[in-house]
């Protein structure tokens, strides 16, 4: 016999009741905490000091970067905001500007000292985007959002593909000042200290961002991209700078599943359910007709290959992995941000929204869809 109410059996209820009845007397605010069900929004249950601004940070790198780790440690320290932190589970570099839609995140606390921090199993702009809807977090703005300290540089076309820049871009595009801050990191040369060096090159900026953004005299529709020097304590000042047509090179490379295991172990891991079903139909391809049946002890699936394994089997699979290499390259303007970062300066970019284009770009393109059209006819 059953009860009821979920079907569950008369004995298991009347068991639950017998736990649930010894809690009384003590334990019933903590029964109640236990049992609250969920609601719409999980915001972070907190106390906020209304009178401290609210800063958001997020990075490229992954919550456990030290560029990050070392930025929130001093904003904290300072006691002049209330930090929270949102921000990648794993390295989410060169993600751009890309979001997680129709898939599942999870959003997990961190202990970070002095700061409300989750990480999250998406990208920074899921970060972001999450951040600011309300559902995390208890409060429903932030007065500034910092995206960083990301380990490598971000200047010319990078910023196309950066996760940190795209962290901070997603907060424009949702009406929330935002800075992106990259440490222009070199291998055998940069160190981990650096980074608690370029959080103290950056933080008279970030204060005066958020002193200015109080009094409404920080400039709109924008972003800035502050790019820090690899010897950071040895700068030689900021500079306002454009953002340069510099960018890095592609290289693939070919990879043998026997020469890097880990290519076939990542491949292998990361198959989608297509291709397992699709294996699964190979292995069993001597099978007979698919059917299902059940007995007491086990279920047995029985699957027959649709006549396409020959084709499969046949199929080639090839390994690759790209990367990035540095291009040596001469630059001239003293106004372009890759110029400045290697001359020993802070470049300060600002990165805009809104549609930009030459009014000799327009004409020209105006003229070519006249004429192409005209063909046509």
């Amino acid at each position: 016999m059953t009860s009821k109410n979920n079907g569950l059996s008369a004995a298991l209820v009347s068991n639950l009741q017998d736990v649930l009845s010894k809690r009384k007397g003590g334990s019933d605010a903590s029964a109640a905490e236990e049992e609250e069900p969920p609601s719409t929004s999980v915001a972070a249950k907190e106390e906020i000091d209304d009178s401290r601004p609210i800063v958001l940070v997020t990075n490229g790198d992954g919550i456990d970067s030290p560029g990050l780790v070392s930025l929130v440690e001093a904003l904290v320290s300072q006691g002049l905001y209330n930090v929270h932190v949102c921000a990648p589970q794993t390295d989410k570099t060169s993600s751009s500007h890309s979001m997680t839609l129709g898939e599942t995140i999870a959003a997990s606390s961190v202990d970070i000292k002095g700061a409300t921090a989750f990480e999250v199993s998406g990208t920074p702009v899921d970060c972001i985007s999450l951040g600011l809807s309300g559902a995390l977090f208890a409060w429903s703005k932030p007065i500034l959002v910092i995206s960083g300290i990301n380990q490598g540089s971000s200047c010319g076309h990078q910023t196309f593909y950066s996760g940190a820049v795209a962290g901070a871009r997603e907060a424009l595009v949702s009406g929330v000042p935002s800075l992106s801050i990259s440490l222009n990191w070199k291998k055998d040369e940069s160190k981990e200290s650096d980074f608690k060096d370029a959080v103290r090159v950056c933080l008279p900026l970030i204060n005066a961002t958020i002193r200015d953004i109080e009094k409404g005299a920080f400039p709109k529709d924008c972003s800035l991209n502050i790019e820090i020097p690899t010897s950071p304590s040895s700068n030689k000042g900021f500079k306002v700078t454009k953002q340069s047509m510099w960018r890095q090179s592609y290289s693939w490379q070919a990879v043998s599943a026997n020469r890097h295991p880990g290519a076939g172990n990542f491949m292998s891991n990361q198959q989608s359910l297509g291709a397992q079903l699709a294996q699964l139909g190979r292995d069993a391809s001597a099978a007979g007709a698919a059917r299902r049946f059940t007995t007491q002890k086990k279920s047995i699936v029985e699957i027959e290959s649709v006549g396409v394994a020959a084709k499969t089997e046949s199929r080639v699979k090839k390994y690759f992995r790209l990367e990035f290499v540095a291009k040596e390259q001469e630059h001239t303007d003293e106004d372009l941000d890759i110029k400045a970062l290697e001359d020993g300066f802070v470049s300060v970019t600002p990165l805009s929204i809104l549609p930009k284009m030459d009014s000799e770009t327009q004409a020209a393109v105006s003229e070519w869809i006249s004429k192409a059209l005209n063909a046509d006819q």
